[in-house]
């Protein structure tokens, strides 16, 4: 398949009657790289403005601006309108009322809500180092810690004040921009992903043989400030009692 069939093929769809072909298109084979990317650094913005009219945002206009701006090219009209139709079911679904029906829409309750609700507070901290560290867990270990500073790398200096983290330096800034914008050239050229062979993400599990019944505010509370730390619970910290099974085999981590 060429490289530019499939966005051919899009610009003939009308997002309207068939916005979910469009996403699925989207996802795992136009940008499943660059979603996949995106997405986590877009939900780090969650935690300086925890309300969810504001989530449901975020999982619209942050994939769309990180492909717009590392992406092997920008987002077509009709891939835009079909992530924020996608956004708005979603929130239909989920019995949400009023949520935004456009890409312009979803864009500037994003960003009004930022504008005046960007705050940081020590809870905001807790909740984007968990994450940045659990994004980290998915590399090696020897490169976690510079994932985490790339990562960091790539948020804006408001965010990173919402959140409590200091800016990374300047240079380490500008070589993480330029490597991400590098890196959109070459696939450029490589062909279209076929049909037969979408890239789903692969289903990550808690580690440590965690369950969703073990965490919550009372773990949340004792977990470190830093994007990466030394996992072993702080002494003296409430660790919750594992729910599976004594003889249950230990989850790995990744």
């Amino acid at each position: 398949m060429g490289r530019y069939s499939r966005l051919r093929r899009i610009r003939q769809v009308d997002p309207q009657q068939d916005f979910e072909r469009i996403y699925r298109w989207i996802v795992p084979y136009e940008f499943p790289r660059d979603y996949l990317h995106g997405t986590p650094i877009a939900f780090l913005r969650d935690f300086g403005v925890p309300r969810i009219p504001r989530l449901l945002a975020t999982t619209v206009v942050g994939p769309k601006r990180w492909i717009d701006r590392f992406g092997r090219r920008r987002l077509s009209e009709q891939e835009t309108e079909s992530l924020a139709l996608a956004g708005r079911r979603t929130g239909e679904m989920m019995g949400i009322s009023g949520v935004p029906g456009t890409y312009a829409a979803f864009e500037r309750l994003h960003d009004d809500y930022e504008r005046e609700m960007f705050a940081y507070d020590p809870a905001h901290r807790r909740g984007a180092a968990a994450a940045l560290r659990v994004m980290a867990s998915w590399y090696p270990a020897p490169v976690r810690r510079p994932a985490s500073r790339v990562a960091l790398a790539v948020l804006d200096e408001p965010l990173l004040k919402a959140l409590g983290f200091r800016p990374e330096p300047r240079r380490l800034r500008a070589a993480v921009h330029r490597a991400l914008r590098v890196r959109a050239a070459p696939i450029r050229l490589l062909p279209g992903r076929p049909e037969w062979l979408p890239r789903t993400p692969e289903a990550r599990a808690h580690p440590f043989g965690w369950t969703l019944d073990d965490l919550g505010p009372h773990w949340a509370h004792s977990r470190p400030p830093h994007p990466l730390h030394d996992e072993t619970p702080p002494e003296g910290a409430c660790v919750p009692a594992r729910a599976s099974a004594p003889d249950a085999p230990r989850q790995e981590t990744r």
